[in-house]
């Protein structure tokens, strides 16, 4: 008496009783750290801060770029980097190899 492996089963070509499942030769996307909008994205932060921290006031004038203004352009950016990544992961492949 058998109780085995069915016959035919295309996934176990072996007969092993036990289903391999197909090989993934892609990812969805880059990782984060491996694109240029990352790179980007950190670059305009650190320059929003530092325009913020250099533009002061200045004899006779207010300040131009107050700290709220540069933390709502950091947060504007947040989004914008969040809504292309979004994007990104929407529909794109990057394949590999069993190497990584």
């Amino acid at each position: 008496m058998n109780i085995g492996t069915p016959t035919g089963n295309p996934n176990d070509p072996a007969g092993t009783g036990f289903a391999h499942r197909p090989r993934r030769l892609s990812t969805e996307t880059k990782s984060a750290l491996e694109t240029t909008e990352f790179f980007i994205y950190l670059a305009s932060v650190v320059a929003v801060l530092i325009a913020s921290m250099v533009v002061g006031t200045e004899e006779g004038h207010t300040d131009y770029f107050r700290a709220d203004e540069a933390w709502l352009d950091i947060v504007i950016l947040t989004v914008g980097y969040m809504i292309s990544r979004g994007l990104a992961k929407s529909g794109s492949r990057d394949p590999y190899d069993e190497s990584h």
